[in-house]
C-alpha cells in the first residue's frame, strides 16, 4: 500500500482535531501543535477516539467532550515523571557500576574483562566480541580528559581502559551485559546492596536499561505496558511487596516501586519519593490505575515513608 497523506501546516491540523471533536481554543491548539508534534501528542489523545466495538477498533473522531488540555496536561506530566525517573536510575546505574568495578578490579585485575574470557562466563563468544565492540566504541566518543591522560602516558602498553575507567564510558546497555556476564558471586556482591536476591536484581536491570531508553528518546511511559517485566520478589522473603495488596509488574508503578526500593538504600537521605508525590499532586487527574498504581497504595510499607501526613 502506498502513504498518500499529505504533510498538513499546523492550522490544518488543528482544524482536524477541532473537526474530529476536540475541544480547544484553535489559536492556543496551533501553538501547542508547533511546540510538540502532531504525532507525538498522538498518543496521549489515542485513549480519547472513539471505540467501534463491531470493528473492534479505534475510530478517527473524539469522545464527546474530549478537551486538549487534559491531553496537555497528561502530556506534561508524563515529561516531567521521565524526569523523575531519570534521575533515580542514574543513581542506581553510578551504585551498579561502582560496586562491579570494584569487585572485578579487586578479584581479577584491571584489564581482564576486556583480556581474560573466564572472568566474563556469562559473556562469551559473539557476544563477547560485541561487548568490547561497545566498550571500545564508547571509550572512543568520550572527550573526557582522563581518558586521554591515561592513552598518552600508558597507551604504548595498554589497549585497554582499566576497569573502574571504563565503565565511566559505558551506556547503561554495556554496563548490564557487563553485570549479566560477571561471575554470580559478583552479582550476588552487587545484589546486596539494594537488598535483593541476584536472579530479581537483573530483571530489574534489564527493565531499568528499557526504561531509561525511553526516557532518553523522550517515550511516553506513564501508562506504557511493558514488555521486558522486572520479577517481584517473593511474599515469604517479603511481604512489604506484597501489602496492602499484589500489583502489576508491567505497568509504571512497578518501576517506581523499584526506583524508590533502590534509592531507599543507596541514598537514604534523599527525597525522591517525596518529590514523586508532589508531581502526583499536582495533578490529580491522572489516572494512576493506568498506570498500575492499586487503589491503596499509600499503604505499601515501601511508600509509607514517602506519603505520611
Amino acid at each position: 500500500m502506498t502513504y498518500t497523506k499529505p504533510p498538513l501546516t499546523y492550522e490544518e491540523q488543528a482544524d482536524l482535531l477541532l473537526g474530529r471533536g476536540m475541544v480547544a481554543d484553535r489559536a492556543l491548539l496551533i501553538e501547542r501543535l508547533q511546540q510538540v508534534s502532531y504525532y507525538r501528542l498522538s498518543g496521549y489523545w489515542y485513549p480519547f477516539r472513539r471505540f467501534d466495538p463491531s470493528r473492534r477498533q479505534r475510530l478517527d473522531d473524539f469522545v464527546p467532550g474530549t478537551d486538549f488540555e487534559t491531553i496537555w496536561n497528561r502530556y506534561v506530566f508524563d515529561r516531567r515523571l521521565r524526569l523523575i525517573l531519570l534521575d533515580a536510575i542514574e543513581r542506581i546505574e553510578v551504585a551498579v557500576r561502582s560496586r562491579l568495578a570494584y569487585l572485578h578490579a579487586r578479584e581479577f585485575g584491571p584489564f581482564a574483562y576486556a583480556t581474560d574470557a573466564n572472568t566474563l562466563p556469562g559473556c562469551s563468544g559473539p557476544q563477547r566480541a560485541t561487548f568490547l565492540q561497545n566498550v571500545q566504541a564508547e571509550v572512543n566518543r568520550s572527550k573526557d580528559t582522563f581518558i586521554e591522560h591515561f592513552k598518552r602516558k600508558y597507551g604504548d602498553q595498554h589497549k585497554h581502559l582499566p576497569v573502574w575507567m571504563a565503565v565511566e564510558t559505558m551506556a547503561f546497555g554495556s554496563v548490564l551485559t557487563f553485570y549479566r556476564g560477571s561471575p554470580r558471586r559478583i552479582k550476588k556482591g552487587i545484589a546486596s546492596i539494594f537488598e535483593m536476591p541476584e536472579r530479581v536484581f537483573s530483571s530489574w536491570l534489564l527493565t531499568l536499561n528499557t526504561v531509561r531508553n525511553i526516557c532518553a528518546h523522550h517515550g511516553r511511559l506513564w501508562n506504557r505496558e511493558f514488555g521486558t517485566a522486572p520479577m517481584i520478589p517473593r511474599q515469604d522473603k517479603y511481604p512489604e511487596w506484597h501489602q496492602p495488596q499484589p500489583f502489576r509488574n508491567s505497568r509504571t508503578f512497578a518501576v517506581l516501586t523499584i526506583c524508590k526500593w533502590c534509592v531507599d538504600r543507596i541514598a537514604p537521605q534523599s527525597r525522591w519519593g517525596m518529590r514523586l508525590r508532589s508531581l502526583l499532586s499536582e495533578y490529580p487527574r491522572i489516572p494512576l490505575d493506568e498506570m498500575g498504581f492499586p487503589a491503596d497504595w499509600e499503604r505499601s510499607p515501601i511508600w509509607a515513608p514517602s506519603v505520611g501526613a
